[in-house]
């Protein structure tokens, strides 16, 4: 089995029964803040793309580049499609020119042509990515790889029961604006950034021990930011607080955890496994120590030749004829008004301030949930708050953009301000700006409130209920007590035990006990 670097979270599998692009991504994305790092605009596409079969994991818009799948990816390629609730990615790839699907169903392995068999494994909770994230395993000749990207199971436990996997690709690096966006002394920045920081990479170790695999490659991560104005997000600073650390950080990390394993791929190396997947031989287009020591050279050479390109899509943005607190009654309301567990979710109003283009002049918008409207700011008092330009709001509406997150949010074009803990409610439903989502998410926190989790477990003097409430992670694996508090390591959530009351966001109460 070959496995080519196509850069991010893109990579091609070739066997001897055909061949899988995944993920590819080239060009900016979220409002152009995010750019493959490193650059892998300049592989031979034409080659690359022309395989047999397609996997786009989700809609996140750096595994899922629409222009690029429209250029370069064979429409001949039969596109691997994980089991979501929604067709939306089923309905674009087809807006795309491609016309030949394979539905998986999630958990299930499918055996195809030539003996080449996959699994994809379908997330399908309202904060996995845009309504679903999946990982994608592949066995053939007895070579066994597991593709999770930036997938985030609750276990590894399916995996597992297929045999033991050779080669193991998973992301390390954040792909989140927290906490850089929010309106804090940068000291208090750089203590959370720090800890965010430490859990990506103790999410990270917990998944490569529950799979054990021989080989492990840091993909997924992290973006580069070209643009002057989110420069400083870049990892390049000496900041301790940064969220995006590279594969070379990862080498240094996993080091220090007994590591020995891991494989660094760049844009065009090619790893060849064989022996039975216990041997990897790896070639590079350049080494990998002496790329990352010139990495800010590299990326200052990528900004000046992507600039051109980079600015034209800023001019791309402004609408000024979009009345936009007309445009958002128009589509937001009839959603408040479906709407049940994210409306009581949210709680309050959520303040939406609009710079104007000479960033003098501010409009302020509420998207009232209790009330059920969009209307002008009344100067009330907000929970959550938002600052960001005019045009971007613009530019959203223009485009009809259902989903938020996937743009406005994961861009870092905005400021934030909260009172309180974090809501993932409010996140959940700018995501959900279109019916079909909004009803999904509706009813998958029906049938979650609904649900008892009967299985409990033992930490010291507490039994607690085994699965987390947040997103039902395995707490015999990812939880930590401490005093009285219980961190679940899969997302960071912190739970109250003698309460049983959730620190970190809204609801999400746990059942726990004190042993006598």
């Amino acid at each position: 089995m070959r496995i080519t670097g196509t850069g991010h979270a893109s990579m091609r599998i070739d066997t001897a029964a055909g061949s899988i692009l995944c993920d590819p991504w080239v060009n900016p994305a979220y409002f152009a803040s995010w750019f493959p790092f490193p650059d892998n605009s300049q592989l031979d596409w034409e080659t690359l793309g022309n395989v047999d079969y397609l996997y786009v994991s989700h809609l996140h818009r750096d595994h899922f580049d629409a222009e690029h799948l429209k250029r370069f990816i064979s429409k001949k390629a039969t596109v691997l499609l994980p089991e979501y609730p929604t067709s939306q990615l089923e309905d674009e790839l087809r807006d795309l020119g491609f016309t030949s699907f394979f539905r998986t169903r999630s958990d299930e392995v499918h055996e195809l042509d030539g003996g080449l068999k996959v699994m994809i494994q379908a997330l399908i909770s309202p904060t996995d990515g845009p309504i679903g994230d999946s990982s994608l395993w592949v066995e053939h000749d007895g070579i066994r790889v597991l593709n999770q990207n930036d997938a985030r199971p609750s276990d590894l436990t399916r995996f597992n029961e297929l045999g033991h996997v050779h080669a193991h690709m998973l992301q390390f690096s954040g792909a989140i604006w927290y906490p850089m966006v929010y309106e804090l002394p940068e000291n208090a920045k750089t203590a959370f950034g720090k800890q965010k920081r430490e859990r990506q990479f103790d999410r990270t170790w917990r998944y490569i021990d529950d799979l054990k695999a021989d080989f492990v490659f840091p993909i997924a991560g992290p973006p580069c930011f070209l643009d002057d104005e989110l420069w400083q997000f870049n990892d390049i600073h000496g900041d301790e607080g940064n969220i995006f650390p590279d594969q070379s950080v990862f080498l240094t990390e996993y080091a220090k955890v007994g590591g020995t394993n891991a494989v660094v791929q760049l844009p065009g190396s090619v790893t060849e496994l064989s022996d039975g997947g216990r041997t990897q031989s790896t070639t590079h287009p350049t080494p990998v120590d002496e790329f990352f020591a010139n990495k800010v050279a590299h990326l200052e050479e990528m900004r000046e030749r992507k600039r051109p390109a980079l600015e034209a899509e800023k001019a791309s943005w402004r609408h000024p004829e979009v009345d936009v607190l007309g445009e958002l009654k128009k589509r937001i309301e009839p959603l408040l008004e479906e709407s049940i567990y994210l409306a009581k979710g949210v709680g309050g109003p959520v303040r939406f301030d609009l710079v104007s283009y000479d960033g003098e002049e501010i409009e302020s918008i509420v998207v009232d949930f209790p009330g059920k409207q969009v209307r002008p700011y009344a100067d009330e008092k907000v929970r959550y708050r938002f600052k960001t330009q005019r045009e971007l709001i613009e530019h959203l509406i223009f485009i009809d953009e259902g989903d938020w997150v996937n743009s406005l949010f994961l861009s870092c074009r905005f400021s934030a301000a909260r009172i309180g803990q974090y809501n993932e409610f409010v996140y959940a439903f700018f995501k959900c700006l279109s019916e079909e989502r909004l009803q999904y998410a509706e009813g998958w926190y029906d049938e979650h409130e609904k649900s008892v989790d009967a299985e409990d477990i033992e930490f010291g003097d507490w039994t607690v209920q085994r699965r987390c409430p947040h997103l039902k992670a395995d707490l015999s694996r990812f939880g930590i007590v401490e005093g009285n508090v219980l961190t679940c390591q899969l997302h960071g959530w912190k739970f109250d035990l003698p309460s049983g009351r959730c620190l970190t966001g809204v609801g999400h109460k746990i059942r726990a006990t004190k042993n006598s």
